[in-house]
């Protein structure tokens, strides 16, 4: 049996630190991928300026094609700005349009459990649980 088996969901409080704990992570994963598109995007975008030029003078979908082709880790990373952004963009939708899943809501139910039970030492504790 797991310790965490019986959660206190009826106490008022908990539930409101279970809701904090999930705008954390909402605010956590919002702020991944402004990283990535002011970190990554930039570094990928510079490295296809070249054919950038070559596309704004003359644009077509083969020169996109093979500017992304014989780019490709700046194609990678952009693939992976647009993938995560896109990821988010779906969950965040499910969440708002469907509620949380029974699994991630138990997830997040236990994590506030155990930033209860470690206590002010957790770095979490002082958003979570004041």
């Amino acid at each position: 049996m797991d310790k965490f088996e019986k959660l206190p969901i009826t106490d008022p409080s908990f539930v409101q630190q279970v809701q904090r704990l999930h705008r954390l992570t909402v605010y956590g994963r919002w702020l991944f991928c402004i990283f990535l598109w002011l970190t990554l995007a930039p570094i990928c975008l510079w490295s296809l300026r070249e054919e950038i030029v070559l596309w704004q003078q003359y644009f077509t979908w083969v020169a996109v094609r093979y500017g992304l082709i014989y780019h490709p880790f700046s194609t990678i990373g952009l693939a992976f700005c647009i993938g995560m952004t896109a990821a988010v963009l779906v969950w965040q939708s499910r969440n708002i349009l469907m509620g949380l899943p029974h699994q991630e809501q138990q997830r997040l139910e236990k994590q506030v459990c155990r930033i209860r039970q470690q206590g002010s030492s957790h770095p979490l504790w002082k958003w979570i649980c004041q």
